[in-house]
């Protein structure tokens, strides 16, 4: 590869876009190719965003075929159908993994990374491992890094203090199974379970209102599509900047056979290692109740 950066965006819709614009924000590339199956709206997006490059470190953006994707560094998938009002993202599997499986066939032997964001992110990430036959830490789902920035945020905003200050992971499904990991949650450097005035009360009201807040926007605006921009982009800074930062990614994990999330080491590779949590009794159990739910969504599906 050439040492100029590329990363390639397939799928132009609300959640494409705004990935290309928080990666060009971002500074991670010096090409950024856009592919979608409606070639003029991919050709759009790419003149809309070029227009914008007096304000963006440098960068190109343009349309391309999708055999250009070939010449990457990370490709980007957000094709298939958004979720509607009312609608879980585990509703989205049929109709979203032929899309994922005939992309994945087409990346075969693809030398970069892949970050899946499509929902069911975690179900399409292992979609998109199988039929692409790229190893497991090179195929890497948003996962729960997006529930656990709205954590963050959460726990910041009922405290008083910054997001960046609040250290809290979601693992497990991106969806409503998902685990919030109270025991080991701190806020600048004290365990949440500590602070003044905390209780089992906010616990249980903070990880309903993350559960649910993607129901809440998309009764609001019809789609969610600028954090999960900005999540991509972290990530995609992480690996390519070879930052070795750890992250709530999807990845298919080990001998379970199901893409799930847990913290990971990210790199240059992808997922370099995968650190396995400390989990109270209670995580556990419902750690395995996600995998479970993930596990009857692809038997029903035939999948498995």
């Amino acid at each position: 590869m050439s040492s100029a950066i590329r990363i390639g965006i397939i799928g132009t819709g609300s959640v494409g876009a705004s990935v290309a614009l928080s990666t060009l924000h971002a500074g991670i590339a010096q090409e950024v190719l856009l592919h979608d199956l409606k070639i003029e709206r991919a050709e759009g997006e790419a003149m809309d965003l070029a227009h914008g490059a007096a304000f963006y470190p440098s960068a190109s953006v343009r349309a391309v075929p999708l055999d250009e994707m070939a010449a990457t560094d990370a490709v980007v998938i957000a094709a298939g159908r958004n979720g509607g009002p009312g609608e879980s993202r585990l509703e989205l599997l049929k109709d979203n993994v032929n899309v994922i499986a005939a992309i994945g066939r087409g990346l075969r032997g693809y030398p970069g990374l892949i970050v899946m964001v499509t929902n069911p992110v975690d179900l399409l990430t292992r979609e998109m491992t199988l039929s692409s036959g790229l190893p497991p830490e090179r195929v890497l789902g948003t996962g729960t890094m997006l529930d656990s920035a709205r954590l963050r945020q959460m726990v910041g905003t009922t405290l008083g203090i910054a997001p960046q200050s609040v250290h809290a992971q979601v693992v497990g499904e991106h969806g409503d199974s998902e685990v919030v990991l109270w025991s080991s949650a701190r806020a600048a450097g004290v365990p949440l379970r500590q602070w003044p005035g905390w209780s089992s009360e906010v616990e249980q009201r903070l990880a309903r209102d993350v559960r649910t807040a993607a129901y809440q926007i998309i009764k609001r605006k019809g789609s969610t599509n600028h954090a999960i921009g900005l999540v991509t982009a972290a990530l995609l800074r992480t690996a390519l900047r070879d930052e070795r930062r750890v992250l709530t990614v999807s990845r298919l994990q080990g001998q379970d056979d199901i893409a799930f999330s847990l913290p990971a080491v990210i790199g240059r590779t992808g997922a370099l290692q995968v650190v396995a949590p400390e989990l109270s009794d209670d995580e556990r159990q419902a750690l395995d109740a996600s995998i479970t739910v993930l596990s009857n969504a692809l038997a029903a599906l035939g999948r498995i």
